[in-house]
C-alpha cells in the first residue's frame, strides 16, 4: 500500500534543491524525532551518496536504481520501495516524475 498522507508531522518549508532542480524536496519532522523526506525526481540519471541508511518508497511514477558495487538495474513503481545502505551511493533514472518519501535511519 502506497503512503497517501503523514500525519502530525512539522514541515521544512524551505525546500532542499539538487541537481540544478532534477531533485526537489521538503524535510518531515516527527515528533518522535525521526526525519523523512518528501520529493520528486524529474526525468534524468543521478547518483545520491547517503549517509544514513535509506529506504525509497515510491508514490507516484517509476524509477530504475542501482547500488553501488552492483551492475544491475532493479524498478521500483507506485507502493513499492528500495533499501539503501549508510554510507553509499546509489544511482537512479527516471523517464517520468518520480515522487517519493525518503525513510531515514
Amino acid at each position: 500500500m502506497t503512503t497517501e498522507t503523514l500525519a502530525g508531522v512539522s514541515v521544512t518549508t524551505r525546500a532542499n534543491v539538487y541537481f540544478d532542480g532534477k531533485c526537489v524536496s521538503h524535510t518531515l519532522a516527527f515528533p518522535d524525532g525521526t526525519k523523512k523526506s518528501v520529493g520528486v525526481i524529474l526525468p534524468a540519471t543521478l547518483t545520491f551518496n547517503t549517509g544514513a541508511p535509506e529506504i525509497m518508497e515510491c508514490v507516484g511514477g517509476s524509477c530504475e536504481y542501482k547500488l553501488a558495487g552492483t551492475s544491475e538495474w532493479k524498478k521500483s513503481g507506485v507502493g513499492e520501495k528500495f533499501s539503501v545502505p549508510g554510507n553509499t551511493s546509489f544511482e537512479i533514472r527516471v523517464t517520468e516524475p518520480y515522487h517519493y518519501i525518503c525513510h531515514f535511519g
